[in-house]
């Protein structure tokens, strides 16, 4: 399957402009709800609101499908880093998304960092796991409504929503493959001539 890293080329366009609630992370990772409690999800503390999780995960294979083509995109380390500085550096902490449809009032990143040292970073206070290079981040979730859907389950985790290059590799492999139809279209072509 074709791999794709994406980067940001234009620090004015590209990047990350909002996070989502989700249900389903592309990245695979939940994130863990603050709590007192050692329920799974650690989602019990009404008091705070807040939740915490990984938003990119470095040399992570994230499937896509686009334009009936399948492909894993992923983002290097530096990659990641560029994009948190840019989100924090844009005041981008209060584009707050649910399934990347509905903005939502009442949400806001209060944290955001990258995980220099794996062994000693405060992600290990929750458990996340996080590798070295990783961007984690605290979300404080003050809207009622959204607040019980974390609650019941229905979010488990962030997605990005941003701008990013590196697709038009994609473009590009297609490309080639139709210039290989055409190449094998006119093989079949010599050949019935002979």
């Amino acid at each position: 399957m074709e791999e794709i890293e994406l980067f940001i080329r234009n620090e004015k366009e590209d990047g990350v402009f909002a996070v989502s609630l989700v249900e389903s992370p592309a990245i695979e990772e939940n994130w863990v709800a603050l709590s007192s409690q050692g329920i799974e999800l650690k989602v019990a503390d009404e008091e705070r609101r807040v939740v915490v999780g990984m938003a990119l995960v470095p040399e992570k294979r994230i499937f896509r499908k686009m334009k009936g083509k399948e492909f894993n995109i992923y983002f290097s380390k530096e990659t990641i880093s560029k994009t948190q500085e840019l989100y924090m550096k844009n005041l981008n902490a209060n584009n707050v998304t649910t399934e990347h449809e509905r903005p939502i009032k009442g949400a806001t990143v209060i944290e955001s960092w990258i995980v220099e040292d794996p062994k000693n970073d405060k992600s290990n206070l929750y458990k996340l796991n996080a590798p070295e290079g990783a961007w984690c981040i605290m979300m404080k979730i003050y809207n009622d409504e959204e607040w019980d859907a974390v609650k019941s389950g229905d979010y488990k985790g962030f997605s990005i929503e941003g701008v990013f290059q590196g697709f038009e590799a994609l473009e590009a492999s297609k490309q080639l493959t139709e210039e290989e139809r055409l190449i094998q279209t006119i093989k079949q072509i010599i050949k019935d001539n002979e």
